[in-house]
Protein backbone atom coordinates (compact mmCIF):
# COMPACT_ATOMS: atom_id res chain seq x y z
CA UNK A 1 0.00 0.00 0.00
CA UNK A 2 1.12 3.22 -1.03
CA UNK A 3 1.88 6.04 1.92
CA UNK A 4 0.56 9.76 1.28
CA UNK A 5 2.78 12.18 0.87
CA UNK A 6 3.15 14.47 3.68
CA UNK A 7 3.50 17.41 1.85
CA UNK A 8 2.77 18.84 -1.13
CA UNK A 9 3.75 22.33 -2.63
CA UNK A 10 2.69 24.83 -5.55
CA UNK A 11 4.16 27.84 -7.20
CA UNK A 12 2.63 30.85 -5.88
CA UNK A 13 3.13 34.22 -7.45
CA UNK A 14 2.31 37.39 -5.25
CA UNK A 15 0.94 40.15 -6.90
CA UNK A 16 2.23 43.91 -4.93
CA UNK A 17 0.65 47.22 -5.13
CA UNK A 18 2.68 50.40 -4.93
CA UNK A 19 0.93 53.43 -4.86
CA UNK A 20 1.76 57.24 -3.64
CA UNK A 21 2.12 57.57 0.60
CA UNK A 22 0.07 59.80 2.52
CA UNK A 23 2.31 61.16 4.44
CA UNK A 24 5.83 63.02 3.91
CA UNK A 25 7.67 60.55 5.70
CA UNK A 26 6.46 57.48 4.11
CA UNK A 27 7.06 58.34 0.04
CA UNK A 28 5.13 55.27 -1.25
CA UNK A 29 2.68 52.28 0.34
CA UNK A 30 3.37 48.51 -0.58
CA UNK A 31 0.65 46.36 -0.60
CA UNK A 32 -0.18 42.93 -1.47
CA UNK A 33 -2.90 42.48 -3.02
CA UNK A 34 -3.30 39.07 -5.29
CA UNK A 35 -2.03 35.71 -5.91
CA UNK A 36 -1.30 33.64 -8.64
CA UNK A 37 -1.69 29.68 -8.56
CA UNK A 38 1.09 28.08 -10.23
CA UNK A 39 2.91 31.22 -11.72
CA UNK A 40 5.81 31.18 -13.97
CA UNK A 41 9.17 32.79 -11.98
CA UNK A 42 9.51 36.49 -11.19
CA UNK A 43 11.18 39.68 -10.10
CA UNK A 44 9.62 42.96 -10.11
CA UNK A 45 7.98 42.55 -13.48
CA UNK A 46 5.50 45.32 -13.84
CA UNK A 47 2.12 44.34 -14.53
CA UNK A 48 -0.10 47.22 -14.80
CA UNK A 49 0.13 50.87 -14.54
CA UNK A 50 -2.65 53.73 -13.98
CA UNK A 51 -1.14 56.78 -13.14
CA UNK A 52 1.06 57.00 -10.41
CA UNK A 53 -0.18 53.24 -8.78
CA UNK A 54 1.52 50.22 -10.12
CA UNK A 55 1.07 46.39 -9.56
CA UNK A 56 3.98 44.36 -9.71
CA UNK A 57 4.53 40.25 -10.01
CA UNK A 58 6.62 40.71 -6.97
CA UNK A 59 7.44 37.47 -6.75
CA UNK A 60 7.11 33.43 -7.46
CA UNK A 61 7.20 31.53 -3.75
CA UNK A 62 6.14 27.70 -3.31
CA UNK A 63 3.86 27.52 -0.58
CA UNK A 64 4.57 23.82 0.85
CA UNK A 65 1.50 22.33 2.85
CA UNK A 66 2.36 19.87 5.62
CA UNK A 67 0.44 17.06 6.58
CA UNK A 68 1.43 17.91 10.72
CA UNK A 69 0.08 21.56 10.38
CA UNK A 70 -3.22 20.49 9.09
CA UNK A 71 -5.07 22.42 12.12
CA UNK A 72 -3.59 25.45 11.29
CA UNK A 73 -5.03 25.18 7.84
CA UNK A 74 -8.50 24.22 9.61
CA UNK A 75 -8.53 28.05 11.54
CA UNK A 76 -7.82 29.61 7.90
CA UNK A 77 -10.45 28.11 5.87
CA UNK A 78 -13.22 28.58 8.74
CA UNK A 79 -12.23 32.13 8.53
CA UNK A 80 -14.40 34.90 6.73
CA UNK A 81 -11.85 35.13 4.05
CA UNK A 82 -9.63 32.55 3.93
CA UNK A 83 -6.17 34.06 3.09
CA UNK A 84 -2.35 33.22 2.16
CA UNK A 85 0.24 35.22 4.33
CA UNK A 86 3.12 36.47 2.66
CA UNK A 87 5.93 37.89 4.36
CA UNK A 88 8.40 40.70 3.00
CA UNK A 89 11.63 42.05 4.27
CA UNK A 90 12.68 45.39 3.52
CA UNK A 91 15.91 45.11 2.72
CA UNK A 92 16.83 47.78 0.12
CA UNK A 93 18.70 45.41 -2.31
CA UNK A 94 19.12 47.32 -5.86
CA UNK A 95 16.17 48.34 -7.59
CA UNK A 96 13.90 46.00 -5.16
CA UNK A 97 11.96 47.81 -2.48
CA UNK A 98 11.20 44.74 -0.79
CA UNK A 99 12.21 41.15 -0.60
CA UNK A 100 9.47 38.23 -0.58
CA UNK A 101 10.27 35.57 1.90
CA UNK A 102 8.05 33.43 2.71
CA UNK A 103 3.88 32.47 1.62
CA UNK A 104 2.28 30.07 3.65
CA UNK A 105 -1.29 29.24 4.03
CA UNK A 106 -0.76 28.23 8.17
CA UNK A 107 -2.19 32.01 10.27
CA UNK A 108 0.06 30.37 13.15
CA UNK A 109 3.34 30.55 11.03
CA UNK A 110 1.87 34.11 9.74
CA UNK A 111 1.85 35.24 13.47
CA UNK A 112 4.88 33.99 14.37
CA UNK A 113 6.64 36.06 11.71
CA UNK A 114 4.70 39.07 12.49
CA UNK A 115 5.20 39.24 16.29
CA UNK A 116 9.22 39.08 15.66
CA UNK A 117 8.67 43.04 14.09
CA UNK A 118 11.60 42.65 11.45
CA UNK A 119 9.06 41.17 8.95
CA UNK A 120 6.09 42.63 7.11
CA UNK A 121 3.10 40.07 7.08
CA UNK A 122 0.36 40.53 4.49
CA UNK A 123 -2.76 38.56 4.19
CA UNK A 124 -3.92 38.05 0.49
CA UNK A 125 -7.18 36.68 -0.06
CA UNK A 126 -7.22 33.00 -2.04
CA UNK A 127 -8.35 32.04 -5.11
CA UNK A 128 -11.02 29.59 -4.77
CA UNK A 129 -9.34 27.17 -6.70
CA UNK A 130 -6.43 27.84 -3.85
CA UNK A 131 -9.14 27.05 -1.00
CA UNK A 132 -10.15 23.86 -2.77
CA UNK A 133 -6.31 22.51 -3.26
CA UNK A 134 -5.94 23.53 0.59
CA UNK A 135 -8.92 22.10 1.79
CA UNK A 136 -9.03 18.91 -0.13
CA UNK A 137 -4.91 17.99 1.38
CA UNK A 138 -6.06 19.14 4.87
CA UNK A 139 -9.18 16.79 4.69
CA UNK A 140 -7.05 14.16 3.31
CA UNK A 141 -4.12 14.37 6.25
CA UNK A 142 -6.19 15.83 9.18
CA UNK A 143 -6.50 13.35 12.46
CA UNK A 144 -7.85 14.84 15.51
CA UNK A 145 -5.38 14.61 18.75
CA UNK A 146 -6.98 12.92 21.22
CA UNK A 147 -6.87 14.18 24.55
CA UNK A 148 -5.11 12.11 27.18
CA UNK A 149 -5.83 13.29 31.06
CA UNK A 150 -2.24 13.19 32.61
CA UNK A 151 -2.47 11.12 35.82
CA UNK A 152 -1.52 12.78 39.19
CA UNK A 153 1.48 12.14 41.36
CA UNK A 154 0.94 9.59 44.38
CA UNK A 155 2.36 12.66 46.46
CA UNK A 156 -0.09 14.11 48.52
CA UNK A 157 -0.46 17.82 48.67
CA UNK A 158 -3.07 18.13 51.43
CA UNK A 159 -0.76 18.09 54.58
CA UNK A 160 1.14 21.05 55.70
CA UNK A 161 4.31 21.42 57.48
CA UNK A 162 3.61 24.55 58.82
CA UNK A 163 6.77 26.67 60.04
CA UNK A 164 9.23 24.21 58.81
CA UNK A 165 11.56 26.04 55.90
CA UNK A 166 13.45 24.04 53.25
CA UNK A 167 14.66 20.74 54.78
CA UNK A 168 17.94 21.02 53.03
CA UNK A 169 19.13 24.07 54.68
CA UNK A 170 20.00 23.66 58.49
CA UNK A 171 17.54 26.18 60.61
CA UNK A 172 18.57 26.85 64.33
CA UNK A 173 15.04 28.68 64.53
CA UNK A 174 11.55 28.84 62.25
CA UNK A 175 12.23 29.98 58.80
CA UNK A 176 8.93 32.07 58.71
CA UNK A 177 9.11 34.07 61.75
CA UNK A 178 9.22 37.74 61.61
CA UNK A 179 12.65 39.10 62.24
CA UNK A 180 13.34 40.68 65.74
CA UNK A 181 13.43 44.03 66.79
CA UNK A 182 16.74 45.05 67.83
CA UNK A 183 16.22 47.44 71.27
CA UNK A 184 19.31 49.84 72.14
Amino acid sequence: MAKAASQIEMPIGVVVRKTPGVTRWAKWNWRAVAVLPGAAPADWLEMRREGEAVEYHAATLPLTLWADETEAYLVNLSDTLPSIYLVLRDELKGDQPLNAVLVTASPFEGQDYADTGEEIVEKIPMTEGLIAWVRDFTLKHHRDEVFIKRRRDKKRTDLVEDGKGDARIRQVSDVYRAPRRIVQ
